[in-house]
């Protein structure tokens, strides 16, 4: 088998019909029945692992199987009989008895399982109810069975109930403790990765295309992340230029500015009205009033609390007629809503760093179920990249796959911590990077930054504002860096 070109630098995701195609192909390659041997020996042992983990051992654990209809019942209870053979009591609840995989029951019959209609006094579940090819909410009996349970779920390939390839929910569903991914990661597993949880991946030999969604791996991340080199100096590193604030908010410019500052080791020029408030903080920034006294710059950021009066909407398309690479933010957006021709045709690298709302004012729709497709189709139509925030921030640029970066938590959900996201980005602008790479790793920088401060002098993590945030920005970054080796 090749290795794709990405090989560590993306971890793609692949759609229910990418993995169908690539199951058909394997079992063209391998005797009947044996992905399914794969896929099941895989879960057994993530479940057998999670038992010695939470009950300190596996004989004499009990564990109950929720079947389905169709293959991943039957990925349920050849591993039921794998269990069974290492001693766990394991009973099956058939929510279609009269569809179940017929060979996978006979398996866990002869090893001794039973069939039962009840959860029982378990000490693990493991949700083999639909598989990929599911659509929709759990049907009342499954919801009924699952609202019940109340002790930890394994997953089989995904939560039932939660949308493959969207990660949508629209009822009903599992939230899992541990879900094993049959042979690829799918979207689900990054899109909707808190109803997931912890996700294994068990190969079962599926030859993979080209993902047309991935993550960038942290190693890569930090690899390439711009760090002074011998011969550089601090305009060589790349000079970014932050407008943003107010006097309404003043905030926005000091944390934009701090987080550009913080990013990389060149140079921040300022321009705006919260000056003063800026350089309190960050003495080492270059200060102005105007876009015009800035100086030389190699990217913009544009918009965290700049306003949306006619004076703001002129310094926006002052900095957009320019041949410079520029992230537009917050309020940049809504300018940009009133005015799409400032940046629609601009053949400099332009990157919109939309919220839902944001995103509906730009389009005129709402982001649906489909946020992969949603903002797939915006980086299309306007041609620039698309920075879709969430837990899972999504990236489109066009004619290139979209970046998902999950971000582990929603610590980073709270007032300002856009404003932060933005002058990393446009940092990276500066400093050379392309807009999808620099899009992408700012937000999984972001997102590890969240995640320390929630934890900063805690027990357990807890609720954070911008401000630690950003004060964590540089030690995420040395982690992503340590990775790289």
């Amino acid at each position: 088998m090749s290795v794709r070109p990405d090989a560590g630098t993306l971890q793609g995701y692949f759609t229910a019909d990418e993995v169908r195609a690539a199951e058909a192909e394997l079992f063209t390659r391998v005797p009947a029945g044996v992905p399914m041997q794969r896929a099941a020996y895989g879960l057994a042992m993530a479940t057998a692992r999670e038992l010695r983990a939470r009950t300190g051992g596996v004989a004499g654990r009990s564990v109950t199987l929720l079947v389905g209809s169709g293959d991943n019942g039957g990925d349920a209870l050849w591993a039921g009989s794998m269990l069974r053979r290492r001693g766990v009591a394991v009973s099956a609840v058939l929510l279609k008895p009269e569809r179940a995989h017929a060979e996978g029951l006979a398996a866990l019959r002869k090893a001794g399982g039973r069939v039962g209609a009840e959860i029982g006094s378990a000490d693990l579940v493991v949700d083999g109810i639909v598989g990929i090819s599911g659509h929709g909410a759990l049907r009342p009996e499954a919801a009924e069975l699952v609202a019940g349970i109340d002790v930890p779920i394994i997953a089989a390939d995904l939560p039932s109930g939660v949308d493959a390839d969207t990660g949508a929910v629209a009822g009903p569903a599992v939230r899992a403790d541990v879900t094993v991914a049959f042979g690829a990661r799918k979207p689900v597993h990054a899109l909707a990765a808190a109803w997931c949880g912890r996700i294994e991946l068990v190969p079962i030999g599926l030859r993979l295309p080209e993902p047309t969604l991935a993550a960038l791996e942290p190693a890569a991340i930090g690899a390439k992340w711009p760090v002074p080199q011998a011969i550089d100096d601090k305009y060589s590193q790349g000079v970014v230029g932050v407008c943003a604030g107010s006097a309404t908010y003043p905030g926005a410019a000091v944390l934009c500015t701090g987080a550009a500052v913080a990013a990389t080791s060149g140079l921040v020029r300022y321009a705006g009205t919260g000056a003063a408030e800026v350089l309190a903080r960050f003495p080492e920034v270059i200060a102005s009033q105007t876009i015009s006294e800035t100086g030389r710059v190699q990217a913009w950021v544009f918009g965290p609390g700049a306003g949306t009066d006619a004076e703001s909407g002129k310094r926006l398309a002052e900095i957009l007629a320019t041949d410079l690479p520029v992230v537009v933010d917050a309020d940049g957006l809504t300018l940009l809503a009133d005015d799409p021709g400032l940046v629609r045709g601009r053949s400099a690298p332009t990157v919109l760093t939309p919220h839902a709302g944001e995103f509906a004012r730009l389009t005129g729709h709402e982001v649906g179920a489909d946020r992969v497709e949603a903002v797939r189709a915006l980086a299309e139509s306007w041609r620039l990249t698309v920075l879709l925030k969430g837990r899972a921030t999504l990236v489109a640029t066009p004619g290139r796959p979209v970046l998902v970066n999950e971000a582990g938590g929603s610590w980073a959900a709270t007032a300002g911590s856009g404003d932060v996201l933005s002058g990393v980005i446009g940092a990276l602008l500066a400093a050379g990077q392309e807009p999808r790479w620099a899009a992408a790793s700012a937000a999984r920088a972001h997102a590890l930054a969240a995640n320390l401060a929630a934890r900063e002098g805690n027990s357990a993590p807890a609720p954070i504002s911008a401000t630690p945030l950003l004060r964590q920005l540089r030690a995420a970054i040395g982690t992503l860096r340590a990775l790289s080796g």
